[in-house]
């Protein structure tokens, strides 16, 4: 085992580092580094801008991974997000939610699932008619469905051409904002 290659340090170089420096040492790098590139991890509070969960960590503070706001800083309120409301599907397993939000990316942060199928603009009457319309493979007590044929070819015309469904969510989100102008 090699030791660390600075100059008066007896401690052992960490086997798996790239340069030949003890923890120590390559805590201190990491360090120096971080203050000018930050540390990406989960933001404090979703962001009040975008509401996105991820944040850069600066040694000044935090700012949003997605839109870089500040946090801690109030947005005026034509920066604010528009309110767009959307029926939402998620797999998880064997299953697909059927949910709204007019929020998603902090609604579906909080919700497990491997993967998100598709939106579909609109609100809580729009959720409501989708159950109905997909009730008899409903899971008792909640808003999880058992994937059958027929809920499947309603997701893929609701995504039909859209490869990325935050593409599309953000189309209509941009869209919003240019009718606020």
């Amino acid at each position: 085992m090699s030791s660390c290659v600075i100059p008066d340090c007896r401690e052992a170089a960490d086997p798996g580092a790239p340069l030949p420096l003890c923890t120590r040492h390559l805590l201190a790098a990491h360090d120096w580094v971080v203050r000018d590139v930050g540390v990406t991890d989960t933001l404090p509070s979703p962001c009040v801008a975008c509401g996105s969960r991820v944040g850069v960590k600066y040694p000044s503070g935090w700012i949003c991974a997605t839109c870089e706001w500040k946090v801690g800083e109030l947005p005026d309120s034509s920066a604010i997000v528009p309110f767009v409301e959307v029926v939402y599907y998620i797999r998880w397993r064997d299953r697909i939610k059927i949910g709204t939000t007019a929020n998603p990316r902090m609604r579906l942060a909080a919700l497990p699932h491997d993967e998100v199928l598709a939106f579909e603009r609109g609100g809580r009457w729009l959720e409501q008619r989708r159950h109905l319309q997909f009730a008899e493979h409903r899971m008792p007590g909640s808003e999880w469905f058992h994937v059958h044929d027929a809920l499947i070819e309603h997701v893929a015309s609701v995504g039909a051409g859209i490869e990325n469904p935050w593409a599309r969510y953000a189309l209509w989100v941009s869209r919003e904002v240019g009718l606020r102008e």
